[in-house]
């Protein structure tokens, strides 16, 4: 094969094709606003109460000037732009381009197509103050796990992960809770588990997220943080600082809060 075809194929080539996505992603999600990332099966039918509940919440978190993101798909996804595009308010679909041809839904007034998932997560972590995870599959899981790691390893600072739906979460946290939390060695810190809000509150949802963006306005301008915290080149934290020796552990922090 000649050299000009192998390089155009080959792993020096891709390094361009993922620097364009990066440059493209960071010039034009750094114009929008406070963004709350919204994630979802995109198996979802317009008739499920989830998809009701994904649009609604999209003009709920619209109507307080929040952007809404999501993967661009069909489903949970379709519904959230739809929320915030019914509000007029800014609509951000970030697609990925999969074998089976996902088509962008129609709701996202900002468009955004990425060949690589890695760009993609980049963009949800950088330009979000908060996830929502509506019932999903695969897809919505590792969203929700990568916000934990990065979360728990100091690598983001923390923000609100809400899962919307008991009935669909209740399993995940039950063995979280008994298999990762317990039997035998801990694999996780039970205040770990205080790192995400089970609900089926839209109006909780909403309420935890605008709290969480005033507190965070508030630390950053008067610089608490920064003296703790720094920023890396890619926009997540360099970790924070050492724990002392003895730090003692909360164990009868709540494991998840519970909605009325």
């Amino acid at each position: 094969m000649p050299f000009q075809d192998n390089f155009i194929d080959g792993d020096p080539w891709r390094i361009f094709r993922i620097m364009s996505e990066f440059v493209e992603g960071f010039e034009t999600m750094s114009r929008v606003g406070p963004g709350v990332s919204i994630f979802g099966s995109a198996r979802t039918p317009k008739h499920s109460v989830y998809y009701r509940k994904a649009r609604k919440l999209g003009s709920m978190l619209s109507e307080k000037g929040f952007t809404i993101i999501t993967g661009g798909g069909n489903g949970i996804m379709e519904a959230a732009n739809r929320g915030a595009f019914d509000m007029r308010g800014t609509s951000v679909g970030l697609n990925i381009d999969l074998p089976m041809e996902q088509v962008a839904n129609p709701y996202a007034n900002i468009q955004l197509n990425f060949r690589y998932f890695f760009a993609r997560l980049m963009m949800f972590m950088k330009y979000s103050i908060s996830f929502v995870c509506f019932p999903g599959g695969f897809g919505t899981l590792h969203e929700f796990y990568n916000a934990m790691t990065l979360i728990q390893t100091g690598k983001a600072e923390r923000f609100p992960v809400v899962l919307i739906g008991r009935s669909f979460w209740r399993g995940q946290i039950e063995w979280i809770h008994s298999v990762m939390l317990h039997r035998g060695a801990e694999k996780i810190d039970r205040a770990d588990l205080a790192l995400f809000t089970v609900t089926d509150s839209l109006k909780e949802a909403v309420e935890i997220i605008q709290s969480a963006h005033e507190e965070h306005k508030a630390r950053h301008a008067s610089d608490q943080t920064d003296d703790l915290l720094q920023y890396t080149g890619e926009g997540t934290w360099t970790g924070q600082p050492p724990l002392h020796a003895r730090r003692p552990r909360n164990p009868q922090k709540t494991p998840y809060k519970k909605s009325n």
